[in-house]
């Protein structure tokens, strides 16, 4: 498989400026100039035209251009023409919601089959995964199904945090998890901390950052170790 994908956590990481953990990772994987398509469905809070003049904020210095797909006469056609497609963060019900009623799962995934590059962080990253059962997301919309792209074999957590305040007494993100993978034993979920970002390469999968993420299989918790070959995840069993 030519799949060249980059899924990361977050579009900031601590105080940063707004895709600066993205931006040094994009840069490895896409030469510029490139046209990035940019998937703007996961924004409610703002306007998708606004959504994307933000991202092309951020990116145009570094030589990118950004085309928003909500302003394509065919979407389909925009996917199946892009040099790489790009997938913003925000409600992930909402982006799958979206990306189901346009028709464009078959097309997304027919695209990342012949190499064209794929970026999220975030809700584009989760929607990555098998299924969106383990976003943190509120469900604002129902999707007609949670099957997500499927790009690799396992669910997503971005903006994983084990973080717990003093005094807390609500479910914790591995309590979450826990629920998840008392229904779904065998199906890995890999929870990647802000500031991360998971790298794959046909067959060959890295977690980049400077901090480990963490696996969550049949009830058992591991690390998942940043810079590090982690490619057995993209055969898991």
């Amino acid at each position: 498989m030519s799949r060249q994908l980059l899924l990361c956590s977050s579009s900031k990481a601590g105080d940063s400026a707004y895709l600066e953990p993205v931006i040094p990772h994009l840069q490895e994987r896409l030469p510029n100039p490139c046209t990035l398509m940019f998937v703007p469905y996961a924004g409610v809070g703002m306007s998708y035209d606004d959504y994307t003049a933000k991202v092309a904020e951020a990116l145009v210095p570094h030589g990118y251009q950004v085309k928003g797909l909500h302003n394509e006469a065919d979407p389909q056609a925009a996917i199946a023409n892009a040099a790489a497609i790009l997938v913003g963060g925000g409600n992930t019900f909402h982006l799958l919601a979206q990306l189901q009623q346009l028709d464009l799962i078959e097309p997304i995934r027919a695209a990342v089959a012949t190499g064209v590059p794929y970026i999220g962080w975030s809700a584009g990253s989760n929607i990555a995964g098998l299924t969106i059962r383990t976003t943190n997301d509120m469900p604002i919309v129902q999707p007609p199904s949670f099957d997500a792209l499927a790009l690799v074999p396992f669910q997503l957590n971005p903006h994983y945090s084990d973080y717990q305040p003093p005094g807390f007494h609500g479910e914790t993100r591995d309590q979450r998890l826990a629920e998840f993978m008392a229904i779904e034993p065998n199906t890995p979920i890999l929870a990647i901390r802000e500031g991360t970002a998971l790298k794959v390469d046909g067959e060959t999968m890295t977690l980049l950052g400077a901090s480990d993420g963490c696996v969550f299989k049949k009830g058992q918790k591991s690390a998942l170790p940043c810079n590090t070959d982690i490619s057995a995840w993209l055969s898991a069993k």
